[in-house]
């Protein structure tokens, strides 16, 4: 197989963490970043070349994070990765174009049997190989992945599936317009599987037809016209697309059973590594159900908090259920409860910072924090 990495929808509920970073980029879970899901459920399935697609301007961090690709074994002689911009595509079809030109080349130099089609928001773990291989059993156009999940975790712009007895896609239909009230709708996690010849053809008409530009719309498109298979995930699913659902996906990680569904199961997620010193916890911390990356020091008080590296947090300071992000200074008597401070943050002694846990108070990126802030519900 090889990998095309959609990375092109960004969530405006997601401002102001994803003002100077794609959402692709946002931290998670202290030391990963979203993207690390997709590039090692890649990699996990054997794919050795990978096709990325960003918004212009948006790859600072992109780049600083992947750099060479070494952590996901994508700088071997026979790995590679390639990044292109939404906004070329768009160009080209203003021009009357073709605009899925670089896309179909990749596909051709890929050399690969299959293909795999990843979206940017549905954070999981999961065997790319499985699906492939249930793909393979049908003889369907097009595999695509989806989960039962409760209508809350569910953004505006998903699609729900319908799935017929024989795991046949018989309709799908925009989230916004569904009627009924079950607990449960098949939310489409925007994976899908097809061949690669047939993928090539596929666009190729798809331009001459002026088809949708961003290669999600297409795809989705192509399901409710081509013999498609559900592939049912049972897995840990994080859906995120606003501030609260990115609040609980790394608060989920609080809780053993899904920190280990999603971080320790049999497949490893991989990340950019730093060798840093350990974090130090000083005699007048209090540390309970907290997780803390390298290079903290911790003279406070931390209580169901997540801490990326770096972190300073002064005696007397207390944080709690927040999302600290790295570099980040707490300094004394300090107190924040239901925050997520951005990178670089400094907050000012004896300073208050409370939010809640439906709406928690968001701190923007390098922010200097004088008096105190209040917000939630």
């Amino acid at each position: 197989m090889c990998a095309i990495l959609g990375n092109v929808y960004e969530c405006p509920e997601l401002l102001p963490l994803t003002e100077k970073r794609p959402l692709a980029t946002l931290p998670f879970d202290c030391k990963y970043r979203l993207i690390d899901f997709n590039l090692s459920n890649a990699i996990n399935a054997n794919v050795k070349s990978v096709y990325m697609v960003f918004n212009q301007g948006t790859t600072k961090s992109v780049f600083d994070h992947i750099g060479g690709g070494r952590e996901w074994h994508l700088d071997s002689v026979d790995s590679r990765y390639f990044i292109h911009f939404y906004q070329d595509f768009l160009k080209k079809k203003a021009e009357g174009r073709p605009y899925y030109e670089s896309v179909i080349d990749y596909l051709h130099k890929s050399k690969s049997e299959y293909t795999v089609f990843m979206g940017n928001r549905m954070l999981c773990n999961i065997d790319l190989e499985a699906v492939l291989k249930i793909h393979q059993q049908n003889d369907s156009e097009m595999t695509v992945v989806y989960k039962k999940m409760p209508r809350e975790q569910i953004y505006r712009q998903d699609e729900i599936l319908e799935v017929d007895e024989h795991g046949i896609i018989k309709g799908n239909h925009n989230f916004l317009e569904e009627r009924s009230d079950d607990g449960l709708l098949n939310l489409c996690m925007k994976i899908f599987i097809c061949r690669t010849d047939w993928l090539i053809h596929a666009l190729e008409e798809g331009q001459n037809l002026g088809g949708p530009v961003a290669l999600l719309d297409f795809l989705t498109l192509l399901m409710s016209r081509v013999k498609t298979s559900a592939y049912e995930y049972t897995g840990f699913l994080s859906n995120i697309f606003d501030i609260k659902s990115y609040y609980d996906a790394n608060m989920a990680m609080l809780d053993p059973k899904k920190f280990t569904s999603l971080l320790y199961s049999k497949q490893k997620i991989y990340t950019k590594l730093k060798n840093e010193v350990a974090t130090y916890y000083s005699p007048t911390s209090d540390v309970k159900n907290s997780q803390f990356a390298t290079g903290c020091l911790v003279d406070g008080k931390a209580y169901g908090s997540l801490f990326s590296r770096s972190v300073v947090i002064e005696k007397g300071a207390e944080v709690e259920n927040s999302i600290i992000m790295a570099s980040c200074c707490i300094k004394e008597n300090a107190f924040i409860r239901d925050a997520i401070l951005d990178k670089n943050v400094v907050v000012e002694p004896g300073v208050k910072i409370i939010g809640s846990a439906a709406k928690p108070v968001v701190i923007k990126k390098n922010t200097h924090v004088f008096s105190d802030v209040y917000g939630g519900e």
